[in-house]
This record gives C-alpha cells, sequence and structure tokens, in this order.
C-alpha cells in the first residue's frame, strides 16, 4: 500500500514537471513569435521608408533633369502624398557647399574664421586641411608628416583626397567642436574651388574672401528675387570664389511622416548622370530609422 502511495506520488510530481515545461516552452515560443512579429513590422516598415525616400529621389532627379540652363537656382523643396504618408523633399546644390579636396585656403580660413576661430589659428587650420589632401613630393622630406609624427599621433595624413568629411576629426589640430560646426557647411562632392552663391549658407556666404560683411547680408537676403548677373556686380572682387556652373550632386533632404504618427528623416546625395542608363547615381545616404544621424 505504501509502495503503491509512493508510486503515485512519484507519477504526479513527473506529471507536474512535465506540465511546467510544457509551460515554459509555451512562453518561450510566445515571447519568440511576438519578437518576430515585431522584427517583422519594423522590417516592412524599414522596407516602406526606404522605398519612399527612394521615390522622393527619382522626383527631385527628375527635376534637376529639368531645369532651365536659364536659372542658376539649383534649390527647391516640393512634398506629395505616398503609401499612406506625408514626404516632404527639400534638395539643395553641393555647390552650395565648400569643397575639401578642391577649396583655396583663402575660402577655408575663411570658413573657420565665420564659425569663431581666430584668424592666425584659422589660417593654420587652413594649412593642415591642404596639408591632409596633397600628395607629398617624391624625394623630399615630407614636412606634413613630420608634424603628426612630433605630436605623437600613431598615422600620418593621408595626402589623398578626401573620401569624406569625417576625415576632418583626424587632421591635426582642428578643435572637434570647431569640425563638429563645419560639417554642415563643407563637402566631397562640389568639385570646383568656388562656390555656388545661390545655394551656400549664410556663414558660407559670409566666408568668401574680399567680401564686406553688409553687401554678405544684402546678397543672402535678396538672392531670391536677383538674377545672376545682379548677384555678381555686388561680389566685387569675391566673385573669384563664386561659379554659377551647375553641379552634378545635390543633397536631397527627405521628410516621411507616416499616419500612425511616426516621423524618419533622411539625407542623401544624388549624381546626376551624363551618359548612363540610370538617370543618377546615390553617392551617400543616411536615415534616423533606427536613431538620430
Amino acid at each position: 500500500m505504501a509502495r503503491a502511495s509512493g508510486e503515485s506520488g512519484f507519477v504526479i510530481v513527473a506529471v507536474l514537471w512535465i506540465l511546467a515545461a510544457l509551460a515554459t516552452l509555451a512562453s518561450v515560443y510566445s515571447f519568440y513569435a511576438s519578437a518576430s512579429a515585431v522584427a517583422a513590422r519594423v522590417s516592412s516598415d524599414r522596407l516602406q521608408a526606404e522605398a519612399l525616400v527612394s521615390s522622393a529621389l527619382e522626383l527631385t532627379a527628375l527635376r534637376l533633369l529639368g531645369r532651365s540652363d536659364d536659372d542658376p537656382r539649383s534649390l527647391g523643396e516640393f512634398k506629395f502624398r505616398m503609401g499612406g504618408a506625408e514626404i516632404l523633399v527639400s534638395f539643395r546644390s553641393e555647390g552650395g557647399r565648400i569643397d575639401l579636396n578642391a577649396a583655396p585656403k583663402e575660402l577655408l580660413a575663411g570658413l573657420f574664421k565665420t564659425l569663431g576661430a581666430k584668424p592666425d589659428d584659422a589660417d593654420s587650420f587652413a594649412d593642415r586641411i591642404i596639408g591632409w589632401r596633397k600628395k607629398g613630393e617624391a624625394g623630399k622630406q615630407n614636412k606634413e608628416a613630420d608634424l603628426y609624427k612630433d605630436a605623437g599621433l600613431s598615422y600620418a595624413p593621408r595626402q589623398t583626397p578626401f573620401q569624406n568629411i569625417a576625415e576632418l576629426r583626424f587632421v591635426l589640430g582642428l578643435p572637434p567642436d570647431l569640425v563638429e560646426s563645419c560639417m554642415a557647411f563643407v563637402t566631397v562632392f562640389n568639385g570646383l574651388p568656388q562656390i555656388d552663391v545661390f545655394a551656400a549658407a549664410p556663414e558660407i556666404v559670409q566666408s568668401l574672401p574680399h567680401l564686406d560683411a553688409d553687401v554678405a547680408a544684402t546678397i543672402v537676403e535678396r538672392r531670391g528675387s536677383l538674377d545672376a548677373k545682379a548677384i555678381l556686380s555686388l561680389l566685387g572682387q569675391a566673385k573669384d570664389s563664386v561659379s554659377l556652373e551647375p553641379r552634378k550632386a545635390s543633397r536631397v533632404n527627405v521628410g516621411l511622416r507616416f499616419s500612425s504618427g511616426r516621423r524618419v528623416n533622411s539625407e542623401a546625395v544624388i549624381l546626376l548622370a551624363d551618359k548612363d542608363a540610370q538617370p543618377y547615381r546615390i553617392v551617400a545616404w543616411r536615415d534616423d530609422f533606427d536613431g538620430s544621424f
């Protein structure tokens, strides 16, 4: 009788263990299914966001390719609705930014001074940028590399063109806060030593060599209504730092507003093609889908 009672108790304990194990498996499966559903939804949202941004870039490229040669203003904005979302688009020629690989010392130093650097420091910073991008002369002492070595750095200047503006963080002597401040005003996609004064930010217009501050302010205020000839007449000697030649690269900012309330922002640089099966290609892209830029 006692033996039967013991066996019965063992069976009950075993059954309870099995039930507990099944409950654990059910809980794990429920969590997995929930996580998979969330992952699928996130993946679906990302695909939709990327498709909407691609549509915005297509429309932007169409506008840029269809612009008149008589109008040098390579910037604009528009909005449209698609897929249950509102899409806000603004685009601006990369000519409005200072090219790290082409800009002369005066223009680079002018930007640093506009952003608060002392004149002597600004000149030194501009020299270091040129030293980073300029190839050393064969058979001669590499003085630029020596500066990095003397500063105790474990790397030397690349002495090739900047691949992206993030390389500024490695240029000798540039204060980190100044580097971050100038990120919105520099590029590697302008392609020319000069800037497009119609697309340039006010800080860049103020950075132009030989340009009075009051004249710079007048240009910024009135350039929306003035033609190219009138702008050039205001520039005076500073016109040597300006070119209204159309650039192939444009920066496109796309803001997505979904009906759910979610917002996604994206920034891309597109390059218009001359003779290609594709009218443009994307050379840079970033978004805040998974967090801030």
